[in-house]
């Protein structure tokens, strides 16, 4: 787990600029029960707790895709992950769209959304090449991807590394990287750029509270800057707990989803309903609870908005403005219908009828669980989208979210006199959304995101098996924890 922070900042920081600065952190498959604000008892999170009471709290924030790559891309650029097929060039992020209103932007932490399109050079999908000055972080995904796996012998003892390295800008500077003390030198970093315990959960539950530690970090250098004031800070996941990460040893390494059915990969409220925090001190209320639809994809059109930027009117914008909701100018959300996606396949709908308490879910296929009667898909790592991994319903599955947001209760046409009236409306609405659809080169196929040599980047060279510890913050961590 790894919190991923994004930082915009207007010229002239230290000015009390009129325009606002932005600070999101995503945190890496957290759950929504992982946190004490979201009602956990037994993993202390003060920091992040702090900012949900002084802020808004969302109880109804979705990810607008169960996996890392899709919830990232839809996160920048406001848009459902299957109008992009990925984060192709000419999308507009929001870190492209405020710099062009005189913005600074920054990111910290795991970006998991590519990086080499030719060659191992040519850093077609870095951060830079999407809007963003600083980047220092990972590119690839975590953890697993570093570790030696026997089951293949000795070739996967030896190249774990090459996905395990740390860059500042476009420099490879720790391959393999150090788990150990990253999310410190990644809290240094952001705090640097501003500038200019154990759990009994295990490791997971001592990432957890070291996330809230960084954001602690965070917002103390905010107020120490005197920024505090005129910086909306974010924090949300970029989706649910991965409940099938178990170690090589067996301990669980996933979170929690709280009263939500299963986890990451699934369109289950356990794999998109996620922490959603606004923080920013007289301009949202303090303590206020919105349980409204909303989506990781508002933000971009929100920031939008208060950088001054135009809203991109060449292209689908799937997210809406949050701060009338937010500021209690509005009572409901502007998402009547929400497309839940497994891939590029439509798995499901979420429809808030007008003048209606109710939020209708159907399902046009679910995830084959195993064991049966568990919520994860523990023999793939993941859930899968396709068969024969999955079960089609026809007629959809049903649920009211309003009554049942455990999705434990199936509803049918013997105890749901509206089912067909509502399955007929969800229908219009796919057929509705499908025609605002273009075909788009898909980027996470399975033949794009397998391992290809020639767009490998090294700090080395291959006969050096790509190793070197060339970061800065390597020594300052250690110093701090000799301290």
């Amino acid at each position: 787990m790894q919190l991923f922070q994004w930082i915009l900042c207007a010229h002239g920081l230290l000015m009390c600029a009129a325009k606002p600065n932005f600070v999101f952190m995503m945190v890496d498959d957290l759950g929504i029960g992982d946190l004490g604000c979201y009602g956990n008892t037994t993993i202390r999170t003060p920091n992040i707790d702090r900012l949900a009471l002084e802020g808004v709290k969302l109880t109804q924030h979705i990810a607008a895709a169960p996996l890392c790559t899709p919830s990232r891309a839809a996160f920048l650029t406001g848009r459902y992950p299957i109008r992009s097929g990925g984060l192709p060039q000419e999308e507009i992020t929001v870190a492209k769209a405020v710099k062009e209103q005189g913005y600074s932007t920054a990111i910290f932490g795991k970006w998991h959304l590519g990086l080499n399109c030719e060659n191992s050079t040519d850093h077609c999908h870095h951060p830079n090449s999407h809007g963003f000055d600083y980047f220092y972080g990972t590119v690839m995904t975590h953890l697993r991807d570093c570790l030696a796996v026997s089951l293949f012998g000795v070739v996967l003892y030896t190249f774990p590394n090459l996905n395990c390295f740390v860059m500042r800008g476009t420099e490879i500077v720790e391959q393999p990287y150090t788990s150990e003390n990253l999310t410190q030198r990644m809290t240094r970093e952001a705090i640097e750029f501003l500038e200019r315990g154990k759990s009994k959960h295990g490791l997971y539950g001592d990432a957890v509270m070291e996330v809230d530690w960084s954001v602690g970090q965070i917002m103390l250098t905010l107020e120490r800057l005197n920024l505090k004031e005129n910086t909306l800070v974010y924090l949300t996941s970029d989706q649910g707990p991965h409940l099938e990460e178990i170690s090589n040893r067996g301990e669980m390494h996933g979170g929690y989803s709280g009263i939500y059915r299963a986890g990451k990969s699934t369109n289950w409220e356990g794999g998109i309903r996620v922490p959603g925090i606004l923080h920013w001190p007289g301009i949202l209320p303090a303590g206020k609870v919105i349980q409204e639809p909303t989506s990781n994809m508002d933000i971009f059109p929100t920031v939008l908005t208060l950088a001054g930027a135009p809203i991109p009117n060449d292209r689908v914008i799937d997210g809406h403005d949050l701060m009338p909701l937010l500021q209690g100018q509005v009572e409901r959300s502007e998402h009547e219908f929400m497309f839940h996606y497994c891939n590029a396949e439509l798995n499901a709908v979420r429809w808030h009828p007008t003048n209606s308490t109710s939020i209708w879910k159907a399902f046009f296929f679910t995830p084959n669980f195993y064991p049966e009667n568990s919520s994860a898909c523990f023999h793939t790592h993941i859930c899968l989208c396709i068969k024969p991994f999955i079960t089609v319903h026809d007629p959809p599955l049903l649920y009211d979210l309003a009554k049942d947001p455990s999705e434990s209760h199936t509803l049918t046409p013997d105890n749901e006199p509206q089912f067909h009236s509502v399955i007929e409306v969800i229908r219009a609405a796919v057929r509705h959304h499908t025609q605002s659809l273009i075909s788009v080169p898909v980027q996470v196929s399975p033949m794009q995101i397998v391992w290809k040599p020639w767009l490998q980047p090294c700090c080395s060279s291959f006969t050096q098996l790509c190793h070197c510890q060339r970061d800065r913050q390597i020594q300052k961590a250690q110093q701090d924890l000799q301290e």
